[in-house]
């Protein structure tokens, strides 16, 4: 009895000594900081509170990289995969066993707490989340606090945060850059959808229904409107006078506006011709109302032709230009017949080629695709022959938009006129050398189309006569010039996006951007290049160089053409600014910086200038963080507004020096 009594009391003991040796034993916490924006939590006191007793223990927050490898605890995280290189981490050793509470504070972000079971001898492992404040949610606290350099520094490789934790100020400038980008590839798709028919077909030329015998030919009237062209209107009206077609069924009007010696040169010249035997009369008007529409209405009126052909004074019509287009006419449908543009002084400099890439592209894969699918194209307000029992019928030439070209046009098309357009018969015409007033050209135009999609669109859309294709194709064509100030505002949060996006991944690059500039950047290379490689075939390579220059002078003209799609919107009424022509045929003339019409002071090149700046630093911070991928586009911006910018402002100095 006794003896088992003492087998008892030992075994009791024995049993005991493994708990009491694992009492003794310390126990350790093992912990990481998590930020799911992307911060490493380093520098953080961290403290841990024995539930039992209340016993305190304290450490800080270090970024794993920098932490002991020797560590088993950290060589264990980093087996099973709960840290990697980055990742703020701490630890606490010789603990007693039992539960602890762990707090931790950063400015900016709720209180950071989490809790631990710790057994003896053993490290327990937890990892505690941080959330930002959701009361304060300021772009300062949530990015800035965290990242700073009592933080660690930069964080990881900068401090920006990942797009499905991004803040509320985040969102709207993601969403702003987004809608506008979407925006700009629905149009990007249409460009794509022109450049598909215009290669569908580009071979299928058109053919007029019959020819004119000798006995029934047409009488023509060639219409010459002019307003202070004193350099091109003699040139205009001698080229008019070699046209080949029986005198005696020409007839020739100069219709003069002008306010400066051009009315002297132009009844001049008209007097010239009138005395060699040419039917051509010369018209002046003094109040200019309507402007061209006004004169081209003034000059119908006193007209003998049944067919009317159009020049501006910038243009020399090749001496067969109206046989080659008179015989369309005998389709009794036919309203209009519409040349091609080509460019006497393309080579003169980087703006004239430029210029002509770009005009290139409308004249060959927009006006063939429309025309040649069955949808409306318009008259380009010059070189282009029409019947005049189509304007009449159409409500003859109005004046209260700045296209009255446009205009007319769709409202024949829309009174069932067919027009024809000759892509491979061009009249050749002289570029603007300066960029004021090549900008004023295009915000005239833009802000005409503008002005004619407000006038027409509901007319065009409710007309039951035109299958859908063709009322969308319209509605694309007459508010294509709205991109204009959506890319204004593209350029404005540039710099903001470089912050909010810094940090994404590829997986957000192919996701997102990828696919939306395939369709509004790439189907801009891909348009020009296709023109080129139609009009040049065999030297189209030669274009490559110049589209980023092209693209960069679409970025010049959004501000001067957002003023004209404002002033559209607006209803606010401004005058006929002509393109002033200096006559310039030869790429080494500069004779037209001593000449008139140079432009006046402008404001709008010092907001260019203060544009170009604000990408000079967006293009320095893209570098500084390493975001080189985003540099060309940058560049596209840089290059367009501070292009546009210096030439202006230089111009008009020259001008002013001169005066």
């Amino acid at each position: 009895m006794t003896k088992l009594l003492r087998l008892t009391i030992l075994g009791v003991i024995f049993s005991a000594l493994p708990g009491l040796c694992r009492a003794e034993t310390p126990a350790s916490i093992l912990g990481k900081i998590v930020d799911k924006r992307g911060y490493v939590m380093a520098g953080l006191t961290v403290r841990a509170r024995n539930n039992a007793n209340g016993t305190e223990y304290q450490t800080t927050s270090e970024a794993s990289r920098e932490a002991p490898d020797s560590h088993d605890g950290l060589d264990s995280l980093r087996q099973v995969g709960l840290i990697n290189d980055g990742t703020a981490v701490f630890s606490f050793e010789g603990l007693e066993p039992g539960r602890y509470v762990l707090v931790s504070e950063c400015p900016g972000v709720d209180r950071i707490l989490g809790s631990a079971l710790v057994e003896a001898g053993k490290t327990a492992q937890v990892e505690l989340l941080v959330l930002p404040l959701t009361e304060t949610g300021t772009t300062a606290i949530d990015k800035y606090v965290a990242s700073s350099e009592a933080q660690g520094g930069r964080y990881p490789a900068g401090n920006i945060s990942y797009l499905n934790v991004n803040d509320a100020l985040d969102l709207y400038f993601m969403w702003v850059y987004f809608l506008i980008l979407g925006l700009l590839s629905v149009y990007g798709v249409y460009r794509y959808r022109l450049i598909y028919l215009f290669l569908r077909y580009q071979k299928h030329r058109p053919q007029p229904k019959s020819t004119f015998t000798p006995n029934r030919m047409p009488r023509v009237t060639v219409q010459l409107p002019l307003f202070n062209e004193m350099y091109v209107a003699e040139r205009l009206i001698d080229a008019v006078t070699r046209l080949e077609y029986p005198r005696e069924l020409l007839e020739i009007q100069v219709l003069d506006d002008s306010t400066d010696d051009t009315t002297r040169i132009a009844a001049a010249a008209v007097k010239k011709h009138f005395e060699l035997g040419f039917d051509i009369s010369y018209h002046h008007r003094d109040d200019r109302e309507g402007f061209k529409a006004g004169a081209l209405e003034a000059g119908l009126k006193k007209a003998s032709g049944e067919l009317l052909l159009i020049f501006d004074a910038d243009f020399v019509p090749r001496s067969d230009c109206i046989r080659r287009m008179i015989d369309y006419f005998t389709d009794e449908r036919i309203g209009m017949v519409q040349m091609r543009w080509s460019h006497i002084n393309a080579d003169y400099s980087l703006l004239t080629k430029v210029q002509a890439i770009m005009l290139d592209a409308h004249f060959v894969i927009e006006q063939v695709a429309r025309n040649r699918c069955g949808g409306f194209f318009n008259f380009n307000g010059t070189a282009g022959m029409w019947r005049r029992e189509a304007i009449e019928w159409s409500g003859g030439w109005q004046h209260d938009t700045l296209a009255e070209d446009t205009d007319l046009s769709y409202r024949a098309q829309l009174m069932g006129w067919h027009f024809v357009y000759l892509a491979d018969d061009d009249v050749p015409a002289e570029l603007p050398v300066e960029i004021s007033a090549f900008k004023s050209q295009q915000r005239r135009w833009a802000k005409g189309v503008v002005q004619v999609g407000i006038k027409l669109v509901k007319r065009i859309w409710h007309d039951p006569r035109l299958p859908l294709r063709v009322k969308l194709e319209q509605f694309f064509r007459l508010t294509g010039n709205l991109a204009a100030p959506l890319v204004i505002v593209l350029a404005l949060i540039n710099f903001p996006i470089l912050i909010v996006r810094y940090n994404q991944g590829l997986f957000h690059l192919f996701a997102l951007d990828v696919p939306i500039l395939t369709f509004s950047t790439v189907s801009v290379i891909v348009y020009y290049l296709v023109t080129q490689r139609y009009l040049h075939p065999k030297t189209w390579k030669q274009s490559i160089k110049y589209i980023p220059f092209v693209m960069s002078m679409g970025i010049a003209l959004t501000f001067s053409n957002a003023r004209a799609v404002a002033e559209a919107m607006l209803g606010v009424k401004t005058p006929f600014v002509r393109t002033p022509k200096y006559r310039i045929e030869d790429t080494g003339d500069t004779t037209w910086v001593k000449k008139s019409y140079l432009p006046r002071r402008l404001s709008l090149p010092w907001l260019e200038m203060l544009f170009a700046i604000y990408f000079v630093f967006t293009i320095w911070y893209a570098i500084d963080s390493g975001i080189f991928g985003t540099l060309p586009f940058l560049m596209i911006y840089l290059c367009g507004y501070a292009y546009a910018a210096v030439m202006s402002i230089a111009q008009a100095r020259m001008n002013f020096r001169r005066k």
